[in-house]
This record gives structure tokens, C-alpha cells and sequence, in this order.
């Protein structure tokens, strides 16, 4: 009998996890970063980061780095949108959703605005891109 291995992952709160995801994506040089509380005002998810890279291939590594995190920390991971792409890279990670956006793209699809009423979590202090 062929019995599926029970996954286990990170008792880690939303908030912590997406504190620690979000000082990540600073680390590697992601700019203008938020981070929203969405508990109690969406139902796909608890919290949402929002950052910017300065090209397909940074937000690529930057998707790569957050994927190799979520393995190491045992962190919930159920898929990743846009990658190939690259203009607006989606990684969900159930209780965080992280969107990785080239410029042009996170002007045009305005996620701030469309939350604009949920508040925000002091994560990092981050980069803005007028460095």
C-alpha cells in the first residue's frame, strides 16, 4: 500500500510570513514596496506585497529567491503566475499573495488604488525608484 507523505509547513503566522518575505524582496533590491492587511477584506488571501524590479530578469530572480524561501522555511506555496512573461509576476503563497511588477505594468493595473482602504503593515524601509 502506497501511503502520500503528509506536507508540513511553517506554523508561521501571515503577518510574519509576509514580514519576512517582504525584507527579502528588499533585500534583493525590489523598489517601492507595501505591504496591505487584507484580513477581513478578502477572501483569497491575508496579506498582500506589492513590489517593483527593474527589469523581467530581476522580477524572474526575484520570483526565484521567494520560491528557494518558501522551500527553506517550509512556507505554503500553491503557484505562480506570469513568469515567463515577466510584466507582473504573481506568487501565491495562500495566506500572502506577493505581486513583482515592471514599472509600466504596476502603473496600468494600480493595485494601491484598488486597495487603497486596507491598511497598510510597516514591513521594511524600502527602496523607492528614484534611487
Amino acid at each position: 500500500m502506497v501511503t502520500k507523505k503528509e506536507k508540513k509547513f511553517s506554523l508561521a503566522d501571515g503577518h510574519e510570513k509576509a514580514q519576512r518575505l517582504a525584507a527579502l524582496l528588499n533585500d534583493k533590491k525590489a523598489r517601492d514596496l507595501l505591504v496591505f492587511d487584507l484580513r477581513g477584506i478578502s477572501g483569497f488571501t491575508d496579506f498582500m506585497i506589492v513590489g517593483t524590479a527593474g527589469s523581467v530578469r530581476q522580477g524572474q530572480a526575484l520570483a526565484d529567491y521567494m520560491l528557494d524561501f518558501c522551500k527553506q522555511n517550509n512556507f505554503e506555496f500553491l503557484r505562480v503566475e506570469g513568469y515567463q512573461a515577466g510584466k507582473w509576476i504573481l506568487l501565491d503563497m495562500n495566506d500572502v499573495v506577493v505581486n513583482i511588477f515592471q514599472p509600466d505594468s504596476r502603473e496600468l493595473y494600480n493595485l494601491e488604488g484598488l486597495w487603497a482602504d486596507a491598511p497598510q503593515v510597516e514591513a521594511v524601509r524600502n527602496r523607492t525608484g528614484e534611487e
